[in-house]
């Protein structure tokens, strides 16, 4: 069985995840970072084109014991992010396409956590769900700043949206 696990680029922050609340992850694969973050607390939509990595991802979570904390759906991201309610957490991990950007911002609740990580065009051909250096600081300028970071093969940034405000 695959461990679950939070993707080893954010491992160092893993304090700053939210431990309830509902948390989406895009293109996640076989679920190990959807369940890790169940198992922690959170409420988790895991989305992924594949449906094989689905079925692994359902497997997974069920082996783990939070199934009833994880909903796993095949979704071709091409056409969009699917409609769904305000999240706490959006995780997205080695996957990269810039017209989700406005809506991966939507999608999160006051104070909400965005987690982001992709390839790097730096030593590679430029490409599709490659990032340009500084890419994601600026697709993102609109969310307050946690972390960030960059490698020769990835850069990620970690970053709020604006607390609510009182009335």
């Amino acid at each position: 069985m695959l461990t679950p696990a939070l993707p080893a680029v954010f491992a160092d922050f893993e304090s700053v995840f939210p431990r309830t609340g509902k948390a989406l992850e895009l293109a996640c694969g076989s679920g190990a970072a959807a369940v890790w973050l169940a198992m922690r607390g959170l409420d988790v939509h895991g989305i992924d084109v594949s449906d094989v990595a689905i079925e692994q991802a359902r497997s997974i979570a069920r082996q783990s014991g939070v199934a009833t904390r994880c909903r796993f759906d095949s979704v071709d991201l091409d056409l969009g992010l699917p409609p769904g309610d305000a999240v706490d957490l959006v995780l997205c991990h080695r996957f990269r396409d810039r017209r989700l950007d406005g809506a991966i911002i939507s999608r999160l609740a006051p104070g909400g956590l965005l987690a982001i990580c992709a390839l790097r065009e730096v030593g590679s051909a430029p490409g599709r769900f490659r990032v340009r250096p500084g890419e994601l600081r600026t697709a993102f300028a609109a969310l307050e700043v946690v972390a960030a970071g960059a490698s020769d093969k990835q850069e990620w940034l970690l970053a709020r949206a604006s607390p609510a405000t009182a009335t």
